[in-house]
């Protein structure tokens, strides 16, 4: 059963088609790796389902365990069950990562959710979520605020590059937890040994999906396109 469905999306930036007829279903509790190249369309995507400001499909529907998220607001959105770890985790002055992690849930363990993410508890419950923290630091805290959050569907927009960029290992953990709670994953990545871990895999490229199917005949697909002339045709193995 689908959780998530995406009909027909277009959208525009000044003038720019980003999204040209994106046609995309993600499962109940289904782990969806969405693969693609800096500019295919990723985290515009992620935007747009999530419902961040200025993100409105020019045309198309984007429903959601069979409600229309069109014209929700993001904080609606999120009341639904979607929520989202961004590619520049967020600071926030003056919150404690304790605070951060239970805020808005019945967490009472936010020390299990940290060790989840591989960060000792004792050293980061009483820090705050500012610029005293490293951007890897910041991602692991963010990631461990979805695992509380135990969300009806995850998106996770994975950082292109840096070099606090999360390793295999910590991502593999999160999707793995997140699996086990029943939690559907978008997780978009450029990364095809992430995208291994996942249950069903995708392609975008040039604004819409290229290529579905398992995440190894995606990823064969994704090493020899890179989207550096893409023809636009659409292959699947299923």
């Amino acid at each position: 059963m689908n959780l998530l469905e995406l009909h027909d999306i277009f959208f525009t930036v000044s003038g720019r088609e980003v999204l040209s007829g994106l046609q995309l279903a993600v499962k109940a509790g289904e782990v969806h790796a969405l693969l693609g190249t800096n500019g295919t369309g990723k985290s515009t995507l992620a935007y747009l389902i999530m419902g961040c400001g200025g993100y409105r499909p020019v045309s198309g529907g984007i429903i959601f365990a069979g409600t229309v998220l069109n014209d929700l607001k993001i904080h609606e959105r999120a009341r639904l069950g979607i929520c989202m770890a961004w590619q520049e985790p967020a600071r926030f002055e003056g919150l404690r990562v304790r605070d951060y992690l239970t805020l808005g849930t019945a967490v009472e363990e936010p020390e299990l959710a940290l060790s989840m993410v591989g960060l000792e508890p004792a050293r980061y419950l009483d820090r705050m979520v500012d610029s005293a923290l490293s951007g890897g630091e910041r991602k692991r805290i963010e990631l461990a605020s979805v695992l509380a959050l135990r969300p009806k569907l995850a998106i996770l927009d994975e950082p292109d590059s840096g070099i606090d960029m999360l390793s295999t290992n910590d991502i593999l953990r999160v999707l793995e937890r997140l699996r086990g709670e029943g939690s559907a994953v978008l997780l978009i990545t450029h990364r095809d040994e992430i995208a291994a871990a996942a249950d069903h895999a995708s392609q975008i490229c040039g604004g819409k999906i290229v290529c579905s199917g398992s995440p190894s005949s995606v990823a064969a697909v994704f090493k020899s396109r890179k989207c550096i002339s893409c023809d636009g045709e659409v292959c699947s193995d299923e």
